[in-house]
């Protein structure tokens, strides 16, 4: 019994620390938590291999930081240790929603399946039509994104 009350206080705890920091989906995130207690990023992908090896490579629980109230998953110790010497080089630009959706107002998801980086910054789209639209207008898209972020930020995606 104690064991399941110190798992629902450990839970209640969570999701007052991490619950309203997520609360207007400022972040695109799994649902749940993960065992760091934090919702997952970026798909669980790493990001560090996104942004500098240009791969979508799965990262492994074993190898977490939470930064923002987000777990990021890594590949390797490396690409851990490089993140947390500079986590706003590696998050992914627009709360890790689709960059095409952000450009029109709207929160999809981002899948890094389909990203890009652009200046030294990673972007990420909801699926491959979408992706290609992007590579179309990449500069317009990104500077659409970047100004309507600013306004839907802290907007739930289900009110968009």
């Amino acid at each position: 019994m104690s064991r399941k009350l110190t798992l629902a206080a450990a839970t209640l705890v969570a999701l007052c620390v991490f619950g309203p920091a997520m609360a207007a989906d400022e972040v695109n995130v799994v649902p749940g938590l993960t065992a760091a207690g934090a919702p997952l990023g970026l798909h669980g992908s790493d990001p560090v291999a996104l942004l500098d090896q240009g791969k979508n490579v799965g990262g492994a629980a074993t190898q977490t930081v939470i930064h923002d109230g987000v777990s990021y998953y890594f590949a390797s110790e490396v690409n851990k240790k490089t993140f947390e010497a500079n986590p706003t080089r590696y998050v992914v630009q627009n709360g890790g929603f689709c960059t095409f959706g952000v450009s029109v107002n709207k929160k999809f998801d981002g899948d890094p399946k389909f990203s890009a980086v652009v200046d030294g910054k990673l972007y990420v789209f909801l699926n491959k039509e979408i992706y290609n639209a992007f590579l179309k207008d990449k500069a317009g898209t990104i500077s659409k994104a970047a100004k309507n972020w600013k306004t839907i930020q802290h907007t739930a995606a289900k009110d968009l």
